[in-house]
């Protein structure tokens, strides 16, 4: 199954995965990997929660994990104060039509238009850990994208 089969609108921007557990099994062992590789969770957001209170529509589970590995981001604003806005890295977790997805901010391309070369070794460093972090709880390649 390709990406584009998983989701639409799968870009270069994400690291994309299925998993091969279920939704609450697939959260803990990525908390879990991502707090092994120096990151944590500072925002949450339950979207099917919010909007169902907002809206009144029921969607599939999904979820937004903000995660934040201190090391570099404290090196990043220091080398580029307003790279916070695009802090921090996004991770989601949801379902799509029964199959857990696992979908991280891609640094490296997220970053594409700053030029500073601190932010950009470090992009490539965070990239580097959240993909080993997905390697461990997923165990599963990233999908590739169709065109």
């Amino acid at each position: 199954m390709t990406a584009r089969g998983i989701a639409p609108a799968m870009a270069d921007y994400a690291i994309t995965r299925p998993s091969p557990v279920g939704l609450e099994e697939t959260e803990a062992r990525l908390r879990e990997a991502l707090s092994n590789v120096g990151f944590g969770i500072l925002t949450e957001i339950d979207v099917k929660a919010t909007l169902k209170k907002k809206l009144d529509l029921d969607v599939e589970p999904y979820k937004i994990l903000g995660a934040c590995n201190p090391k570099l981001a404290s090196k990043g604003l220091a080398a580029e104060p307003e790279l916070g806005v695009m802090l921090p890295c996004n991770v989601v977790v949801y379902s799509h039509h029964g199959t857990v997805i696992v979908s991280a901010m891609k640094p490296t391309s997220a970053l594409r238009m700053i030029t500073n070369e601190t932010v950009c070794d470090l992009a490539a460093e965070a990239e580097t850990l959240i993909t080993q972090a997905l390697d461990t709880a997923l165990g599963t390649p990233e999908q590739k994208t169709a065109g």
